[in-house]
Formats: structure tokens, C-alpha cells, sequence
């Protein structure tokens, strides 16, 4: 077989951003202060009059919802329709996680933690959509404890929530109040304006300093499979005997859960290379 490696090319990415921290420490008000902002509300923040009219004089719009459907449905709407949107707030993932896992609880029992395995599947799937959509995503979550490997000592904080998230981000930030200023420290760091460890002013102008042109940037529609194309892919891997790991590839290597979030490119291939076996075995 040959080899396959390529010259790597850096790509501007989108800002893919976790923040944890206590009740107060100003995740929400950093938030909002973010231009043309589509605002997935789980805790009723909003309705605050400070950051309705935040949010309104931004140009930004918010979905009071704590349901990871509805949430994974919009960003699919998000991906695929043309809008004056720019940024995905999702404040706090906390809640719509711990929801979830009621709601999977209910579906699947808890033995052996079926239920988390379930909530992890569904939460996974929706971080597979955020990493693909052009646009900046700040995810917020509640904090708590986080303890040693090796004994119940208190290290520090950490955030509450889809366990794997933190792999996911390139920017981690762990907010606290520094007098009358809110501070963050970076807990984890896969861009150049941000070092690990360092400790950060906590507001917009600071992010834009850092980070404009990644903010700024137009954002780009993804055409997403249609249920055409989905019916036909599952018919010709019915036909042809397709195994599941060559199907468990191509979801992973399109960053999709199912056939549905693939783009209509990617399922497009899919189809076409089918069909070529399907024409060369005639």
C-alpha cells in the first residue's frame, strides 16, 4: 500500500471555545456581548433585561430551550440555511446535559450506565455538528470540584457536563471575579493568542484583540445530505453487503454521527463510489 502523507497546510479556524466557572463569574455577560449572536438559552439568562437588550442591540436572537434535539436540529439549520448569524452560544451545556440524562434514564435504565452511554451518543453528535459549522461556538458550563486520581483531595475546578468535551474546544477557560473585573485563567490552549496557564482579561474587546479576524469572518453555508440521498446510500450498502466498519469510517471521517449530518458532497461520493462497483461487477 502506499503511503498517504500530505504536507500539513494551517487552516484559519473558527473560535471553538469552552468557559466554566461559578454562578457570577460573568459567563453570560461575556456571551452576550458578542455580535450577531444565535443564543441557545438553558437557564432563562435572557430574559434578564441587561442581556436582552445585549443581545437585541447585537443583532442576535435566542432559542429559550434546554432539549438537545431541538438544539442539535437548529444547528443543523444553522449549518445548511443562509443567515446574518456569526456566533453559537449554547449557556450552559450543563443543563441540557443533565436533562438528557433524565430523559435517557427514562429510555434505557441505569445499569452499567446505559443512560450516560446514551447521553454521551446523542451529546457527541451535537459536538460533531459545532466543530463543522463555520461559525465561532462558545459553549458555557457550571463548575465543580475536581479531584486528584489517586484520593478524594480537592485539586481545583473543573467543568460540569459531557465528560469529553474539553478534547473538543481549542480554547478552555476557567472564569472567576478579580474585584470588580471578571477574569479567566486558560486551562487549555490550541491557539497562538492564548498560553496555557496565563491568566486573561474576561470580556469581548480582549477576545477581539486576540481573535478579530476569526470572528469576523463571513460564515459559510453547508449544503447537508437530503433524506433522497440518505434513502439511496442505505439501499446500496443493503445491496452490496457494505460492512459496518467501511460505513463507521465514513461517518467518522466526515465528523458525522449518521448519514444525515454527512454533507450532501461527502454522501454524494458515498453514492457515486457504490454505484461504480455496482457497474464495474456487471
Amino acid at each position: 500500500m502506499a503511503l498517504k502523507f500530505n504536507t500539513p497546510e494551517a487552516k484559519q479556524q473558527r473560535l471553538k471555545i469552552l468557559i466554566y466557572g461559578e454562578a457570577g463569574s460573568g459567563k453570560s455577560t461575556f456571551c452576550c456581548m458578542f455580535p450577531n449572536v444565535a443564543y441557545f438559552d438553558a437557564e432563562d439568562t435572557t430574559s434578564k433585561k441587561s442581556y436582552a437588550e445585549a443581545i437585541r442591540d447585537g443583532g442576535g436572537g435566542v432559542i429559550h430551550t434546554g432539549d438537545i434535539d431541538e438544539v442539535t436540529s437548529q444547528v443543523k439549520e444553522l449549518m445548511s440555511v443562509k443567515h446574518e448569524f456569526k456566533t453559537v452560544v449554547i449557556d450552559s451545556l450543563t443543563v441540557i446535559y443533565e436533562n438528557l440524562l433524565l430523559e435517557t434514564e427514562k429510555q434505557v435504565g441505569s445499569n452499567y450506565g446505559r443512560h450516560k452511554a446514551a447521553a454521551d451518543k446523542k451529546m457527541k453528535q451535537l459536538i460533531n455538528l459545532l466543530l463543522r459549522l463555520d461559525m465561532n461556538c462558545i459553549i458555557t458550563c457550571q463548575a465543580r470540584k475536581e479531584y486528584s486520581s489517586n484520593s478524594m483531595e480537592v485539586i481545583g475546578k473543573t467543568f460540569a457536563g459531557y465528560e469529553r468535551l474539553g478534547y473538543m474546544v481549542d480554547l478552555m477557560l476557567e472564569t472567576s471575579v478579580l474585584g470588580h473585573n471578571f477574569d479567566a485563567r486558560v486551562r487549555k490552549s490550541r491557539l497562538n493568542a492564548f498560553v496555557t496557564g496565563d491568566s486573561v482579561k474576561f470580556n469581548y474587546e480582549e477576545i477581539m484583540k486576540r481573535c478579530g479576524e476569526i470572528i469576523e469572518k463571513p460564515v459559510k453555508i453547508e449544503k447537508l445530505a437530503t433524506p433522497e440521498q440518505v434513502t439511496e446510500l442505505k439501499r446500496l450498502i443493503a445491496m452490496l453487503k457494505v460492512p459496518e466498519a467501511t460505513t463507521d469510517k465514513w461517518l467518522s471521517k466526515s465528523n458525522s454521527s449518521n448519514f444525515g449530518d454527512m454533507s450532501s458532497d461527502v454522501i454524494g461520493k458515498c453514492i457515486d463510489n457504490l454505484n461504480k462497483q455496482i457497474n464495474g461487477s456487471e
